[in-house]
C-alpha cells in the first residue's frame, strides 16, 4: 500500500480509539501567576513543580522575577499556598475556575467551525482533517506537491507532511524546513505552519510567489501528533509526547534531541512538563524525525520551528550563553524578522538566543538543527500572545488565527530575503 491509505487507514483506527477516551476537567482549579523574586525563592519553586501532579506549571521555573502560571488542583490548594506564603514568594489569583476558560473556548471554537465551510483558519482544525487536507494537495498538484512522512509516533501516526518543490529550471534550489506542534497544547502553531502551505500554494503575491518557485519546502504542522490529539479529545493543557515512563507519560519532545541533551533547563521528572526523557532521542517523535533532517543535510539552510507563546524571534543557543559564531548575521535576520512581523498589524516581536531571550534550555530541535547538522540559519519562533498574557497564553483565540499568521508570513518573507541578501542560499 501507499503512504497515502496506509495513513487514511490509520485515521480511521485511530479516531475509533480515541472516541473512547475521557475528557479531563479542571472544575474549581485555580490558576496563579507566582514570581520567585531570588535564587532560593525560585529554587523552592523548582521543588513544588516536582512535588505533586496536582500542580501544574505551564511556564518553565528558571529565572528570577519572571511570572509563571501554575493550575493548582482544588484538594492541593491549602498546602500550595500555605508553602508560598511561609516563603514570602509573590502570588497573584487569575482564575478560580480554568475549566469555565476552557468550556468557553470549546464552544467559541466549535462555534467558528459551524460558520465556515471546507478547511479554513477560522477555527482550530483536528489532527484528521489537517492530514487530510494535506493529503488533498498531493494528490491535486503530484508534479509540484509530495507527501512526506517525518517519521512515526509512540501510538503508530505518521508524522506528516509536504515537500513543495516547483520546477522552474534550476537544477538544485535553496531548502526551507518548517517544523510546528511540537508541543501538543500550542495551537497557534500548527494553524500558522498550515496556513504558510496554503498561501505558497495559492498567493498570488509576487513575494510569495518568490518563495514558491525558489526554494524547495519541507513543511510539517504536527510533530508531536499524539500529543495534539490528546488535547482536542483528553486534556487540552497537555504539552508532552504520550509514551509512558513509569508512572508518568510522555517527555517534553522539545528537550530530547541529541544535542547538548539535558544539561540545563529540563527536568529529570518523568511528571514534569520539561521532562528531557531517560535519554536523549528515548522518543520515537524525536527520533524518526531527526533520522529523515538527517537524510537532509546539506539540502536545508534555513530551519524554522514554530512555538506559543511570547512574541519571541530566538536563536541558539538555548544550553548556554554563548552565541553563534555568525551571529552578527543572526542579528540582521532577527531585526528583519521583528520588522515583518510589526509591518501590517504593529505586533511587536522581541527576542534574541535562546539562553538569556527566554530561559536555559537545552536538548532542542532549533540548536540541534545549528550545531548537529550545521544547518547555518535555525530559529525558534514563539507566536502570540504578548509575554503578559497570562491565563490566554496557550487559548490563543480563534479569531486571531489568520492575523497572527499573515503577519507571520510576512515575517518569513523578511527573514528569507535577508538570508539571500547574505549569501546563504547560494547553492
Amino acid at each position: 500500500m501507499s503512504l497515502k491509505y496506509n495513513l487514511i487507514l490509520a485515521l480511521c483506527l485511530m479516531a475509533v480509539a480515541v472516541s473512547i477516551a475521557e475528557r479531563a476537567r479542571y472544575d474549581n482549579y485555580r490558576v496563579y501567576k507566582v514570581t520567585a523574586s531570588d535564587e532560593k525563592e525560585l529554587e523552592f519553586v523548582k521543588k513544588m513543580e516536582s512535588s505533586s501532579d496536582s500542580l501544574i506549571f505551564l511556564d518553565g521555573v528558571q529565572i528570577v522575577k519572571k511570572s509563571m502560571e501554575v493550575v493548582v488542583a482544588p484538594h492541593k490548594l491549602p498546602d500550595f499556598l500555605k508553602a508560598l506564603k511561609s516563603q514570602d514568594i509573590d502570588f497573584e489569583l487569575l482564575t478560580d475556575n480554568l475549566q469555565a476558560h476552557l468550556d468557553q473556548d470549546e464552544k467559541s471554537n466549535k462555534r467558528m467551525q459551524g460558520r465556515a465551510t471546507g478547511y479554513n483558519w477560522e477555527a482550530y482544525q483536528t489532527l484528521d482533517d489537517t492530514y487530510t487536507w494535506l493529503i488533498r494537495w498531493a494528490n491535486s498538484y503530484p508534479n509540484n506537491v509530495t507527501l512526506i512522512e517525518g517519521g512515526k509516533t509512540y501510538e503508530k501516526r505518521s508524522i506528516l507532511g509536504l515537500k513543495i518543490s516547483y520546477n522552474n529550471g534550476q537544477a538544485k534550489k535553496p531548502g526551507i524546513f518548517v517544523e510546528g506542534g511540537i508541543h501538543a497544547r500550542e495551537w497557534i502553531s500548527p494553524a500558522v505552519v498550515t496556513y504558510l502551505i496554503n498561501e505558497l500554494m495559492t498567493s498570488g503575491d509576487p513575494a510569495i510567489k518568490d518563495l514558491q518557485q525558489n526554494y524547495d519546502w519541507y513543511i510539517f504542522p504536527h510533530t508531536n501528533p499524539d500529543g495534539y490529539v490528546h488535547t482536542h479529545t483528553t486534556n487540552r493543557l497537555w504539552r508532552k509526547t504520550r509514551q509512558p515512563h513509569g508512572v508518568c507519560y510522555g517527555a517534553d519532545p522539545n528537550r530530547n534531541w541529541g544535542f547538548q541533551w539535558n544539561t540545563v533547563g529540563a527536568s529529570n521528572d518523568p511528571c514534569s512538563d520539561t521532562y528531557a526523557g531517560p535519554k536523549p532521542w528515548s522518543e520515537i517523535e524525536t527520533k524518526s524525525l531527526s533520522n529523515y533532517i538527517t537524510s537532509l543535510q546539506g539540502k536545508i539552510q534555513f530551519y524554522l520551528s514554530f512555538h506559543s507563546y511570547s512574541q519571541y524571534v530566538l536563536y541558539p543557543f538555548g544550553h548556554t550563553n554563548e552565541l553563534p559564531k555568525n551571529v552578527a548575521d543572526y542579528k540582521r535576520v532577527f531585526d528583519a524578522a521583528v520588522d515583518g512581523f510589526g509591518q501590517r498589524y504593529g505586533t511587536k516581536y522581541t527576542g534574541g538566543n535562546i539562553y538569556d531571550a527566554i530561559y536555559p534550555a537545552s536538548g532542542s530541535s532549533t540548536d540541534w538543527a545549528y550545531g548537529h547538522l550545521d544547518i547555518p540559519m535555525s530559529y525558534c519562533v514563539e507566536l502570540r500572545p504578548g509575554p503578559n498574557a497570562f491565563l490566554t497564553g496557550f487559548r490563543l483565540p480563534a479569531d486571531k488565527i489568520i492575523p497572527t499568521s499573515e503577519e507571520t508570513v510576512d515575517a518569513i518573507i523578511a527573514m528569507v530575503n535577508e538570508i539571500k541578501a547574505m549569501g546563504y542560499f547560494n547553492v
